[in-house]
């Protein structure tokens, strides 16, 4: 059969009909370990009880109204996202994708607003990913996801990651912002300098740059702190969140200092979706959770435990798994075998993995998972090893298929 949907995505084999907290439950009748998370969405894993309550309750209320009149549940979560980071300002959006724009744009407008104009080009980072919008393709700068789309939007330029001596040589009297994920997550769990930030920050500060952090994957917990800027020593000036903070409902949101923030006065931005009452509960309820005394700690040893046993993983399997990247539960394992087929021998054995670059498979899973489904995990990772191994050792030996 020829499916009706745009064909853009090569999707697996395979459906879902329900999750119960980090488990999927497929039309095969099998059950799945979700350490995919949806790609780091899924942050209280499926169904929790407390996202589902509060998005019924809503629902029976009211659903959309638009941005033309206020939304009290959006007041409230702008208001603990404010409580909660360095920002004082909130613009909520529904994808990751769509913050970003809105992160540039505030970027660009920032220095408009300061007279000036000329000051419009954002430095990013490559690897980065930062969306699939022509600005934000532009922005991430990888070929794969330009080529075809016309001229590349102008204002973007990329160097190196934990390059400082590229970094400031790119640096001109254009450049309006720098822009850098904390972990680059697409890009194969890549993790940046502690240093490296700081020296950003430091530039930033010498040359009248504002400081664009892309917590898209990174925030809402998943590295044991609320956002990953926490761990670094490094404030920026706005920083771009989606994904985990919806916990599996369209929401993205661009947080701001008043500062940085300065141009964007009514009329110079907008959504018609974004903020909405359904949207806001589900986020309220996410912090709810997030935000309890210990869960963040709990993250914090869960990702401790789940580096080990990865690193155990790679010590057993040498052929199999080169490198464990990545901190907290956004973890990466770069693999010796393609890593597509590591991600289907894993799903063989009933556990969902996500691809990234640099031949890196990515485990993403909820925050609230147990130290028994790392275990489980582990178990899993361990058999689907052994199983390309065997695979590795049928087709080495002599008059075996090529």
């Amino acid at each position: 059969m020829t499916s009706p949907l745009l064909p853009v995505f090569a999707r697996a084999e395979l459906s879902f009909e329900k999750g119960e907290g980090p488990w999927l439950y497929g039309r095969d009748g099998q059950r799945y370990l979700d350490f995919g998370a949806g790609i780091a969405v899924n942050a209280l894993g499926h169904a929790h009880p407390h996202l589902v309550r509060a998005l019924t309750e809503q629902a029976s209320k009211i659903w959309h109204t638009s941005n033309l009149y206020q939304i009290p549940e959006g007041e409230r979560l702008a208001q603990r996202l404010v409580e909660n980071t360095f920002a004082d300002v909130v613009f909520f959006s529904n994808s990751g994708a769509e913050a970003n724009e809105a992160a540039i744009k505030m970027a660009r407008k920032y220095h408009h607003a300061g007279g000036h104009p000329g000051r419009f080009r954002i430095i990013t980072f490559e690897g980065a990913f930062h969306g699939r919008t022509l600005a934000t393709i532009a922005a991430g700068g990888q070929a794969k996801y330009i080529e075809g789309f016309g001229p590349k939007v102008e204002g973007f330029d990329q160097v190196p990651l934990n390059d400082l001596e590229a970094l400031k040589a790119a640096i001109t009297p254009e450049t309006a912002a720098l822009m850098i994920e904390p972990i680059q997550g697409e890009g194969g769990v890549r993790s940046v300098d502690n240093a490296f930030l700081r020296e950003l920050r430091a530039l930033c500060d010498q040359h009248g740059l504002l400081l664009i952090f892309d917590e898209i994957q990174t925030g809402v917990g998943r590295t044991g702190k609320l956002f990953a800027y926490e761990w670094t020593g490094v404030t920026p000036d706005i920083m771009s969140i989606a994904k985990g903070i919806g916990g599996g409902f369209p929401l993205g949101a661009c947080l701001a200092t008043r500062e940085a923030a300065r141009g964007m006065t009514a009329g110079t931005h907008g959504t018609t979706f974004g903020g909405n009452p359904l949207a806001m509960a589900v986020g309220n309820a996410v912090l709810d959770v997030i935000l309890a005394p210990g869960f963040l700690k709990e993250v914090e040893q869960k990702g401790l435990l789940l580096k080990q046993r990865l690193a155990e993983l790679k010590d057993r399997h040498p052929s199999i798994v080169a490198e464990v990247r990545g901190f907290g539960l956004l973890m990466g394992l770069r693999t010796v075998v393609p890593n597509t087929d590591f991600v289907a021998a894993a799903r063989a054995q009933k556990l969902i993995l996500i691809g990234a670059g640099d031949n890196v498979v990515r485990l993403l899973p909820p925050l609230i998972i147990s130290d028994a489904d790392i275990t489980e995990a582990f178990n899993r990772l361990d058999a689907a090893c052994t199983a390309m191994e065997a695979e590795l050792k049928t087709t080495a030996q002599p008059g075996a298929a090529q």
